[in-house]
């Protein structure tokens, strides 16, 4: 390639804000439908992957599945990060969705759900039903293992959301 046609290539921004601006003006843009465990691990994949920390992510949906945004909702260390249902539940009250689906990294990689997984979550169930916003799902990404062909679990496919 000619000098002159490298000039002409843009120039990425790979900071964390550049990535985040582009994945928001993806969902205002295409708005994509979230209907399964798969889809949003699809859609999330190149946020989390390669954690070094467990993040929590909010994803707040219309009553039709249409992600209306993605927000992480804390950051916390290698191995676990502090949720509590006010924040987590902040945006999507404040965007008037209907429905919400949560997705944390398990940075080890190992995708199965901790303890403190499940009850967080069971918590969080409750909350969102007592405000009036459906918890369709927690998604745990981590890598594909030698039990799982999947690099992600899926709560509600575990049937870990209810009491």
């Amino acid at each position: 390639m000619s000098e002159s046609n490298n000039e002409k290539l843009p120039i990425l921004n790979l900071t964390y804000e550049g990535i985040m601006e582009a994945f928001n003006s993806y969902v205002a843009e295409e708005r994509p439908v979230l209907e399964s465990p798969d889809e949003v691990a699809k859609t999330m994949l190149p946020l989390v992957t390669d954690c070094e920390q467990e993040e929590f992510w909010a994803l707040c949906l219309d009553a039709k599945h249409h992600l209306i945004t993605a927000e992480r909702v804390t950051r916390g260390l290698a191995d676990r990060s502090q949720i509590h249902a006010r924040e987590v539940f902040r945006d999507a009250i404040r965007r008037n969705a209907t429905r919400m689906i949560l997705v944390h990294p398990h940075p080890s990689g190992d995708p199965t759900p901790s303890r403190q997984d499940i009850t967080c979550t069971k918590n969080l169930v409750k909350a969102g039903e007592i405000i009036g916003i459906d918890v369709l799902d927690h998604i745990v990404i981590g890598k594909r293992t030698p039990s799982r062909d999947k690099p992600w679990v899926s709560f509600r496919e575990e049937h870990l959301l209810s009491s």
